[in-house]
């Protein structure tokens, strides 16, 4: 579905509004990914505390636990109270964190990190805002570009990976959440403004009940749909959250010749970042890619092929002695189609729960957030356990397999349900 299509109708100051608060939102969640490396050292300087490969991961793992379990919440609070005011609670509370973390920068604790880290999680959970406050705009033909554009803001991670690392060693790690806080109120000022929730409509149902809620989870599609979102969601954040660790674990002393010879960069911190934002951008920017694919050919077909480069890509990566500059591609590459696969996803859902898709944002999107934390996790263990990742790479692949055979499993009965009569192509 083209980007003209989408012309004379919905809202668009909505769709704006709503990918400026994800972007922005998204951004702030995964910021201690990037600066994984300076708070390790902060500790050790500081406190003497010197962080092990788990609680590193535990350190990355924590933002994305707390935002799976929020999107339920706010996915909840979308339907009680509407989208904007629940937009504007967590983004204050997002706030309050950001400005709580650099006053107290002199002095934090590796426990206290794990608080902000925990109220990071309010900003993952705006998916479960931004994506039904922007698809209850748009028709059901169209929602696979529509919660593509607006879940395109996950291209925050790009912008801390670009500019976290630099920004940390010019000023000191703590400017990063200055920066940070300033950003997300100036993002809640323009959100307040330009956003609006939709007119009851045949795109925004009535609010539902409590008991409304348990029959979803009692729907074995929920769960069918948590689990193709734990694979591409889980495995987009858990890859790029852990991006920067990787690299500089893997690929130290590639990176460091390739900085001073070719960027003039001695700090391999800001190469490292450079390096994991451009992984990262290929499926933030990809997302709406995926959505529109899944628009014309089907979301079914278009997740087959998503899913089989992924595991092969990942495979490889975990097995084979690859260059540098192959490692990275394949990286590149893999990220590229774990973006796509969250558009493919997103175009299937609203076709199968449009009446309660804030709801089933919130709860897929939670299945997404806990497959980054598995994943994050997974790759920590990997490295303490093995001095490596070969593991959390096999993990991860074989994840993907089981998600590929359930699509065997559900496909043909929901071309011949819902998907007859669903208004998109399944």
């Amino acid at each position: 579905m083209a980007l003209k299509d989408l012309k004379g109708q919905g809202h668009w100051p909505t769709l704006l509004a709503a990918f400026l608060y994800f972007d922005f939102s998204f951004m702030v969640w995964t910021m201690m990914g990037p600066l994984s490396t300076e708070l390790a050292e902060f500790l050790e300087a500081t406190h003497g505390f010197i962080m092990s490969a788990n609680q590193e991961a535990t350190l990355l793992a924590i933002p994305i636990l707390g935002g799976a379990i929020l999107r339920i919440l706010l996915g909840f609070l979308v339907d009680k109270i509407g989208a904007k005011k629940t937009a504007i609670m967590a983004q204050s509370i997002v706030v309050a964190g950001l400005y709580f973390a650099y006053f107290k920068s002199d002095t934090i604790t590796y426990n206290e990190l794990l608080l902000v880290a925990a109220i990071l999680g309010f900003a993952g959970a705006s998916f479960a805002v931004a994506l039904p406050q922007a698809g209850q705009w748009y028709p059901p033909k169209l929602q696979g570009v529509v919660l593509g554009l607006a879940g395109a803001g996950n291209i925050g991670v790009v912008v801390d990976f670009l500019f976290a690392p630099k920004i940390a060693e010019l000023w000191g790690w703590e400017s990063v959440f200055l920066v940070g806080a300033v950003l997300s109120t100036f993002i809640l000022i323009v959100y307040f403004f330009m956003a609006k929730d939709a007119p009851l409509s045949v795109y925004q149902p009535r609010p539902k009940k409590l008991k409304d809620y348990a029959k979803l989870l009692k729907d074995r599609d929920t769960w069918w749909f948590s689990l193709f979102y734990a694979v591409s969601f889980g495995g987009f954040v858990g890859f790029a959250m852990y991006m920067k660790v990787y690299l500089l674990g893997t690929y130290h002393a590639d990176m460091v010749e390739f900085g001073l010879s070719v960027l003039g960069e001695g700090n391999v911190k800001v190469v490292a970042g450079y390096f994991g934002a451009l992984c990262i951008f290929a499926g933030a920017i990809l997302r709406p890619v995926g959505g529109a694919i899944a628009d014309r050919f089907g979301g079914i077909k278009s997740l087959y092929y998503f899913f089989g480069v992924v595991i092969l890509l990942v495979i490889a990566s975990a097995t084979l002695d690859v260059s540098f500059a192959i490692a990275i591609l394949m990286l590149f590459v893999i990220m590229a189609h774990l973006g796509m696969a969250n558009g493919a996803v997103f175009q299937l859902v609203p076709q199968r729960f449009g009446a309660d898709i804030g709801i089933m944002t919130g709860i897929i999107g939670c299945a997404g957030g806990l497959g980054g934390f598995m994943l994050i996790k997974t790759l920590g263990w990997s490295k303490g356990a093995f001095d490596g990742y070969m593991i959390g790479f096999l993990i991860f692949a074989v994840l993907v397999a089981v998600a590929i055979a359930s699509m065997s499993l559900v496909k043909t009965r929901w071309r011949t349900t819902w998907g007859i009569q669903a208004g998109g192509r399944i």
